[in-house]
């Protein structure tokens, strides 16, 4: 279960900036130096199109950009060691995949190698730029631009190219480079030995947290000792290349998902190898999580001098919204600071672009959970979607999703709710407008009765409101059917700062519906004034609303 459970709420308010003191960057900005850049300028692409990818970030707490280096197996800049993306190609299957190839070779034409670019202006603006690379893909097919020679001419290296695997592994992995073999692993050293060398890096980032499988299921114990030393090999050469700079590892979002593919971060941060870990979930689907729990990695991390910056992703997916409103960033935010993090690490948010003005106003509260503190949060626990209808899409190794629960006849379904509002505080200050519960139950109809309880308190039948989405003709994204139930809760019943239990039984089912009930979504708003008897926007002789949860 995914929760930020647990004490240390002072810490939320006052986070400590131990980086900070060292000159290390708390926010982190992936770019992956492709969507909305290289894939959207008409080619030739102009230097200062490309300059776009720090210009956009300026100005803002960002203080170092992760800037993705193509697909992995082949780059976008001017390697000598590595392979160019496309520079196989004679006929494009894909225009977009062409257009990148074509931008990123115009650019190295005229002089203009994309990493120095980028590299340049980054330090040119006050920032830090770390190079991204992608350490596992599978080899693909000639058909597949992106790809390598490399890849394509060594599968013999592929953790399924020996046979005899045991038919529950991952199909999909089965092309995926071996890092037993000493090949692989020069391969992938040699880019990196590069760009150190090469160019005016702060840093380097391996993204571990992609592919997911790094070694045969039946060679897992070696496997985790032949990475640990690659790994401080990597370290070294990154702390020889230039002062000050240091190694970032995104990973999969628990210790024992890492473990269980083959890597030993634990061991890494004991043996002060990676300067900064970034715990990733929902990796795959970009998707934000309010109830994501690091603190295992933060214990881990705790005496070696390495930082914890976990993913916080921008995207939802719901029926009703694509991208995330401030008040969830908010929310998975302080959830995240309480924990004890050392930073933040923006992943995915270029699907925002092209940014607007509430990009900049979400990314001004991020690093300052005490200003976060008395806004408006949204706590909303994930749930399936259209896109990624099982909740096992793009969730990392180790980890497991609570919605949607099945929900039998005298059966009780709970799920746990984190949250960093220290709810009396601000009402003591007048600060608190609301709170609002909501559920929602699918293949439920009007006949079902239920009891419901929060924090073991039973929350009255008569203090709902229940709102009738059995059927719906159209819907802002996709539909969901079913009946929400919406409690306003009274002070008795607020949610406490850390975990706070949600619970639904079903008490009599109608018994002419067969599909089985489902608890498919749980979410918990907390609304603040600007200050004691401030008006919330409602009143149009007041004034606007105050962003969109004014009422």
């Amino acid at each position: 279960m995914l929760t930020a459970a647990g004490t240390g709420v002072a810490h939320a308010l006052n986070p400590a900036a131990p980086s900070e003191a060292k000159g290390r960057p708390r926010m982190m900005f992936y770019h992956d130096g492709r969507h909305p850049l290289i894939y959207m300028y008409e080619p030739p692409m102009q230097k200062e199109e490309y300059e776009s990818a720090v210009d956009e970030l300026a100005g803002t707490p960002v203080q170092a950009i992760m800037f993705g280096l193509g697909d992995g197996r082949t780059v976008l800049h001017d390697t000598k060691v590595g392979e160019l993306w496309g520079h196989r190609v004679k006929k494009w299957p894909h225009a977009i995949f062409r257009r990148a190839h074509q931008n990123a070779r115009m650019l190295i034409d005229a002089g203009h190698d994309p990493l120095r670019v980028v590299c340049d202006r980054a330090h040119a603006k006050g920032m830090l730029l770390y190079p991204t690379l992608l350490m596992q893909l599978g080899s693909g097919s000639q058909e597949d631009v992106r790809t390598s020679n490399f890849r394509l001419q060594n599968r013999h290296l592929e953790i399924g190219a020996r046979g005899g695997i045991d038919p529950s592994f991952p199909k999909g992995a089965l092309q995926l480079a071996d890092y037993k073999q000493a090949e692989v692993r020069r391969e992938r050293f040699a880019l990196i030995d590069e760009t150190l060398k090469r160019y005016p890096v702060d840093g380097f980032e391996l993204q571990l947290n992609y592919g997911s499988r790094y070694f045969r299921p039946d060679e897992l114990d070696e496997g985790r000792k032949i990475m640990t030393e690659w790994i401080g090999e990597i370290h070294r050469a990154v702390i020889a290349s230039g002062a000050n700079r240091e190694l970032v590892v995104r990973v999969p979002g628990s210790l024992e998902g890492c473990w269980s593919i083959g890597l030993d971060v634990r061991e890494w941060m004991k043996r002060k190898i990676v300067d900064v870990v970034v715990p990733q979930i929902f990796g795959g689907s970009e998707r934000i999580d309010v109830t994501f729990n690091v603190r295992a990695f933060v214990e881990a991390a705790k005496g070696t001098g390495t930082r914890i910056q976990p993913t916080l992703q921008s995207d939802v997916d719901s029926d009703r919204t694509q991208t995330a409103p401030i008040e969830m960033v908010r929310a998975a935010a302080c959830n995240y600071w309480v924990q004890g993090i050392d930073g933040l690490y923006l992943s995915h948010w270029f699907n925002r672009w092209p940014y607007q003005a509430p990009f900049y106003e979400i990314l001004r509260e991020l690093p300052h959970a005490d200003i976060m503190a008395p806004k408006d949060k949204f706590y909303s626990l994930p749930a399936a979607s259209f896109r990624y209808p099982s909740l096992a899409d793009g969730l990392e190794p180790g980890l497991s999703v609570q919605l949607p629960k099945p929900l039998a006849s005298g059966r009780t379904a709970s799920v746990t709710i984190p949250v960093a509002d220290d709810l009396k505080r601000w009402a003591k200050a007048g600060r608190v407008h609301e709170v609002l519960l909501r559920v929602r139950l699918t293949n439920t109809t009007e006949l079902d009765r239920y009891e419901f309880r929060f924090n073991g308190k039973p929350l009255p039948p008569e203090s709902h409101r229940r709102i009738n989405e059995t059927y719906k003709m159209s819907a802002p994204r996709y539909r969901v059917n079913g009946y929400w139930y919406i409690w306003r809760l009274d002070a008795a019943h607020w949610p406490e700062p850390g975990n706070n239990k949600f619970e639904v039984t079903l008490t009599r089912r109608d018994p002419d519906v067969i599909p089985e009930i489902a608890l498919r979504d749980v979410e918990l708003e907390t609304k603040y004034k600007m200050g004691k008897n401030f008006h919330r926007g409602q009143d149009p002789d007041l004034g606007p609303a105050q962003g969109s949860s004014a009422n």
